[in-house]
């Protein structure tokens, strides 16, 4: 019997790429909208901070284990940001067209050299919503920022960000490919594997 575990979010695109990577661990996922969830309001000043307060919330509605993932764009140029600001970059109600522009356009001077990024994914998994000692896993992915958006695959900052060893933007790759060379894709497995211990 395959256990139940909430997932904490609302984005279809998050929900299909952690189904699609968790499905050889016989964990059944199922999204927080199925049960109403409100969202939280992510108030952390880190991703570990808004993780757990996402994590928790879910937990907390539907009585259920849950995981939650709080990731973003960090590039140097930028001093870190958009960071854990990276789904409202361009203002409150951003669509991630509006955050892609935005960065563009304050990177739009910066040499190549000087375009160094990441993707971070802070994962958490909490039994329950006072579980004191929530398991979290970190996963990293080293690119650049280009100079124009590429590519019509993946979803948020994927067509502005350059993948040096595959020499392409994210939104180039095919989903399987994404889904192992991800910050989501490394975080995801080291839960597994540590749920599965």
């Amino acid at each position: 019997m395959s256990r139940r575990i909430v997932l904490a979010t609302g984005n279809q695109g998050k929900v299909k790429e952690m189904g699609e990577i968790l499905a050889p661990f016989d964990l059944q996922i199922v999204p927080q909208s199925e049960f109403s969830v409100p969202e939280a309001d992510e108030t952390g000043l880190s991703f570990v901070e808004n993780a757990i307060i996402k994590a928790r919330n879910a937990a907390a509605h539907t009585g259920l284990p849950a995981i939650a993932d709080d990731s973003g764009l960090e590039v140097d140029f930028l001093k870190g940001a958009p960071g854990i600001y990276s789904s409202r970059f361009a203002g409150v109600d951003a669509t991630s067209q509006d955050n892609r522009i935005k960065l563009l356009a304050d990177m739009k001077d910066v040499p190549d050299e000087k375009r160094t990024a990441r993707f971070q994914c802070l994962m958490v998994y909490m039994e329950h919503e006072n579980d004191p000692t929530p398991l979290i896993c970190q996963g990293t992915w080293e690119g650049r920022i280009l100079f124009e958006l590429r590519g019509k695959n993946g979803f948020g900052y994927d067509p502005v960000f350059y993948v040096p060893t595959h020499d392409c933007a994210a939104a180039e790759l095919s989903k399987e490919i994404k889904n192992q060379l991800s910050h989501r894709g490394q975080a995801l497995r080291q839960l597994a594997a540590a749920m599965k211990r």
